[in-house]
């Protein structure tokens, strides 16, 4: 017989309400991990433009962690969003003159619109065919940007790309002058971004993603249209890949030729790898490991990159799984120590007992 007494329901209901707390703090426990790097940031590192550029290139990653590690697909078209969104935001400040806001909706929309367009022929391949067909769009707009001094700027980029206060009717609501100021902004943006992801990640649409990564023929024979969520992947991808772009001019005032460049595409892909695909909060860990300790072997010796890639070697060939399951791997041998010890603990004192 079931208890329905005013005192069992009592009870219960901070068992609940546990229970209920619990499962949130679990659903959402990425999301607090992002806000905690944001926190950590700012406390850790001297330099407002480095804390900055870790976001920057942390959206860029999650952007590719999208395609790579819910989709399966590797691309090396990334840098075509990032560049075009950091000349669609300097055009839109320099010759415009319009404010940030638009700047970046701008930057996004154009980096979507590239994405479908690489998308739409890209996905017809699989494979090596549709890798070479990214690097090949990445070399085709690379001298695009190139060829129309004009509009990009050539070799020299865009220059002086202003970064005016955020405000409303004449008044200053948000200024932007200062490194901290604008990573103050950045991190408000790279939150709204990673809770959308994480809503993309975690919906049917998400889940169908992963579904076409692990067996893209089964998906196709259950009904699914594998070019279309392909393609959709593609386009909010290169959307997020295109604020990050647009975020990196306004921090350096430039939107420079090598923003659109393969070795760009190569950067953030490195990134996503280094971190760990298949989760988006290691595309934080993967953007941030990358940027600091590239800014620190900079500063040690000229050809850092030796170094880095003898790093990504020992990736390749122990860490498959990235910085993220390196993580994972400690905190299950130190939980299976920790609960090792308990059990040992409570074998001693049921024999004392005895």
């Amino acid at each position: 017989m079931i208890d329905t007494s005013k005192s069992a329901v009592t009870k219960a209901a901070p068992r609940m309400s546990a229970r209920a707390s619990g499962r949130a703090l679990h659903r959402y426990r990425f999301l607090l991990l992002a806000l905690l790097v944001v926190c950590i940031l700012p406390l850790t590192l001297r330099s407002g433009s480095l804390a900055t550029e870790v976001l920057v290139f942390a959206l860029a990653a999650l952007g590719c962690n999208l395609l790579l590690g819910h989709t399966g697909l590797l691309s090396f078209g990334q840098g075509i969003f990032f560049g075009l969104g950091s000349y669609s935001a300097g055009l839109v400040l320099t010759k415009a003159a319009l404010p940030v806001p638009i700047a970046l909706f701008a930057a996004i929309a154009v980096g979507a619109i590239a994405a479908a367009l690489v998308g739409w022929f890209s996905i017809r391949q699989r494979g090596t065919y549709f890798v070479m067909l990214t690097l090949a769009f990445g070399q085709l707009f690379y001298f695009l940007a190139y060829t129309t001094p004009d509009l990009t700027g050539g070799d020299n980029g865009l220059l002086d790309i202003p970064r005016p206060a955020l405000g409303f009717l004449g008044k200053t609501l948000v200024p932007l002058s200062s490194p901290w100021q604008y990573y103050g902004f950045v991190a408000v943006l790279f939150l709204v971004v990673f809770w959308l992801l994480m809503r993309v990640s975690h919906s049917v649409f998400g889940r169908t993603l992963l579904a076409i990564r692990d067996n893209e023929a089964r998906a196709a024979a259950v009904g699914y249209d594998v070019k279309r969520f392909k393609l959709m992947a593609f386009v909010i991808s290169g959307g997020v890949t295109g604020l990050a772009g647009a975020l990196h001019a306004l921090m350096t005032g430039i939107a420079p030729l090598s923003n659109i460049d393969y070795h760009t595409s190569e950067m953030i892909l490195v990134m996503t790898v280094i971190g760990g695909t298949g989760n988006l909060f290691a595309s934080v860990l993967g953007a941030a490991f990358y940027v600091l300790f590239a800014d620190w072997l900079s500063t040690l010796w000229p050809r850092w990159l030796l170094l880095l890639g003898i790093v990504l070697m020992a990736v390749s060939l122990y860490m498959q799984r990235g910085l993220w399951g390196l993580g994972e791997r400690i905190w299950q041998a130190l939980r299976g120590r920790s609960e090792a010890e308990a059990a040992d603990a409570g074998d001693d004192a049921a024999r004392e007992r005895i």
